[in-house]
């Protein structure tokens, strides 16, 4: 090895035995940039097509990712199906500290002490690319590096995007690593019969094996894992939500932060309502009789983003002003464009992706080398099948009124991927456009967090299910109770923030995509920080959802009563709409009960016994305030 590259190498303060396998690889490329690990996605600088691919040891070759360069940056598709959405149960713990999630050797049948070698070994034979990232926020979320295959390089570009990197050649204070990514891809095929695995193991330095190549897993949630396991210690969450501050044509200024999980509409929140060529807006389309609502909203409010997926609520943020205050915890977002299935349905997305100012990497977009990445243009699972989780990586420095402070949270809402309801088919769509929620209650749906209906972002299951506390559970190594816990304590120390409920996809028998939570956005930043009269709010007929709208005009447009009382709507029914809230109630139940446990905060046990028993709605304003 040149005695430079050693030079560089110690400066990364590694531990030895991660030294040992730099030293022994083949080659070692250190990217001090984004634009250094953008070149290697292809191979090199001078390709456009790239393979990447991997011998096993039964002498097969194992095809993972195309990728080829286009103008707009990088467009890399998964030789698999399976392999374009995120897996849920993909997680394994390898150490010994707290955790509820599944151990590695009571899965495996070994130890992962094993393993860990035998990826050591292999990275050892690999050219390698090496580079320095920052978790969260500068001073805050750890040092952090990642080494994987060069071969991989896209992989490596997606991550240096989401997180930052680091030059650690010109850094002025000393580097110390609190995690390291590891990423080795074979062992999908060669140890875990092709499934997607990542592996915790929280050691001194809390190392991340990724064995496989989709960035969803460890990229993103793995990192955002490892920031979770920080907060749990420090006594910290970092939020699975956006952000925005939204300003009103009247000059009015409200900030939301919306929450949910994956498919719950956080990228949405920052987005503009899709309009028909007209410029109206479409309310809904009723799935029984096509018929179809619209409405002429003249101009919405102005947004400017703070966060995509991930909000860092730091106690170094907070005031004493009763709120809750956040930053932006990544330097990219993963954006979701399954919604976006033709040219003119986002602009402002279109725009921002088809001649970037800088490289993006697009995911499961179907593109040719030298062409330009479109993100309508979806590959295809098999024919006729449009894969439902195409993406792009967006770095917020490129974002239009992008927010880079710390921001005060006015309005902290839900958001829930719906079905349809009707009298035939009872589902748990029973959600009207907007609905207000005391605390005790908002808490709940954040122990529940329903996976919900036609989720496009991972390998989902039939049926109702949960994505566990705070819609993160999926991405976090520790303990349900104790992230329960830090949920609770921020409302108790929040009362100023309030707190809604908002579908999408579906309001009982309406068609409705995630216009109710658009129009939510811009109906309550129109009333800016005035408090609902007694008048305006009725307790839905399901206690689990809190208040509903007796009324609601926005900009001089009525909002009919069955998009805002499902009950009310003749395609639905009481007795329909009942059945529904028996099917939501039940599946509260069965989730909310295992919190019961002797770490669970006295004043948690208290919520969860009421709605246990079948409390009613005031008991919740009661219980935590309303």
């Amino acid at each position: 090895m040149l005695n430079n590259m050693k030079n560089t190498i110690e400066k990364f303060n590694l531990p030895e035995d991660i030294i040992d396998l730099l030293q022994k690889a083949p080659s070692v490329q250190i990217a001090s940039s984004i634009s250094a690990l953008e070149d290697l996605s292809c191979g090199g600088r001078n390709n456009t097509k790239w393979t990447v691919s991997y011998q096993l040891p039964d002498g097969r070759e194992v095809d993972e990712v195309q990728v080829v360069r286009v103008k707009n940056g990088v467009s890399a598709n998964y030789t698999e199906a399976y392999m374009r959405r995120r897996d849920p149960d993909c997680m394994f713990i390898a150490d010994d500290s707290l955790s509820d999630k599944p151990r590695f050797e009571e899965q495996f049948g070994y130890s992962f002490a094993d393993i860990r070698q035998e990826t050591f070994n292999w990275l050892m034979t690999q050219d390698l690319a090496v580079f320095a990232f920052e978790m969260g926020q500068p001073g805050l979320g750890g040092d952090a590096v990642a080494i994987c295959p060069a071969n991989a390089g896209f992989f490596a570009f997606g991550l240096g995007l989401l997180q930052g990197i680091i030059n650690i050649e010109v850094l002025d204070r000393p580097f110390n690593p609190s995690m390291i990514l590891y990423v080795a891809p074979p062992f999908r095929h060669t140890h875990f019969g092709g499934k997607q695995v990542v592996v915790h193991n929280r050691l001194d330095i809390h190392e991340i094996f990724s064995y496989n190549l989709y960035p969803g897993p460890s990229a993103k949630k793995g990192v955002y894992g490892a920031l979770i396991n920080m907060g749990v210690q420090e006594n910290w969450v970092t939020a699975h939500c956006s952000a925005v501050q939204v300003i009103t044509p009247y000059d009015n200024v409200v900030t939301f932060m919306h929450e949910g999980a994956s498919g719950g509409g956080k990228s949405e929140m920052l987005q503009q309502p899709h309009r028909l060529s007209d410029g109206r807006l479409v309310l809904g389309k009723n799935v029984i009789s096509g018929e179809e609502r619209y409405l002429e909203i003249q101009r919405t409010c102005d947004l400017h983003p703070v966060c995509d997926d991930m909000g860092l609520c730091h106690p170094s943020f907070q005031e004493k002003d009763g709120k809750l205050w956040l930053m932006d915890a990544e330097d990219a977002w993963f954006v979701r464009v399954n919604h976006i299935d033709a040219y003119g349905t986002d602009h402002d997305l279109e725009r921002l992706t088809i001649s970037p100012s800088r490289p993006l990497l697009f995911l499961n977009i179907d593109a040719v080398a030298g062409g330009t990445a479109l993100i309508w243009d979806h590959i295809q699972d098999a024919p006729e099948m449009p894969c439902p989780n195409p993406r792009v990586i967006v770095p917020r420095s490129i974002v239009p009124g992008i927010v880079n402070e710390k921001v005060a949270i006015d309005i902290r809402s839900f958001g829930v991927r719906t079905p349809p309801c009707t009298k035939d088919f009872p589902s748990y769509g029973i959600l009207g456009l907007l609905h207000v929620l005391p605390p005790a209650l908002a808490w709940l749906w954040r122990l529940v967090s329903p996976r919900g209906h036609s989720n496009p972002s991972i390998v989902d299951k039939e049926g109702m299910s949960s994505e566990g506390v705070g819609s993160y559970w999926p991405f976090a190594t520790g303990r349900k109770v104790d992230q329960a816990n830090l949920l609770l304590a921020q409302f108790l120390e929040t009362p100023r923030t309030r707190y809604i409920l908002t579908p999408n996809q579906h309001i009982g028998a309406w068609e409705t995509g995630f216009m109710p939570q658009w129009l939510a956005r811009d109906y309550l930043a129109r009333r800016g920080h005035a408090r609902f009269q007694s008048d305006q709010l009725v307790p839905s007929r399901c206690p689990l959802l809190g208040y509903a709208l007796d009324k609601m005009r926005i900009e001089g447009f009525t909002i009919l009563s069955w998009f805002l009382q499902v009950d009310t709507q003749p395609e639905v029914g009481p007795a329909a709409y009942d059945e529904g809230a028996r099917m939501l109630t039940k599946f509260f139940h069965e989730q909310i009960v295992e919190y019961l446990q002797p770490d669970l905060d006295d004043i948690g046990k208290k919520i969860i016994e009421w709605c246990l028993s079948g409390g009613k709605l005031e008991g919740y304003d009661n219980l935590m305030g309303g």
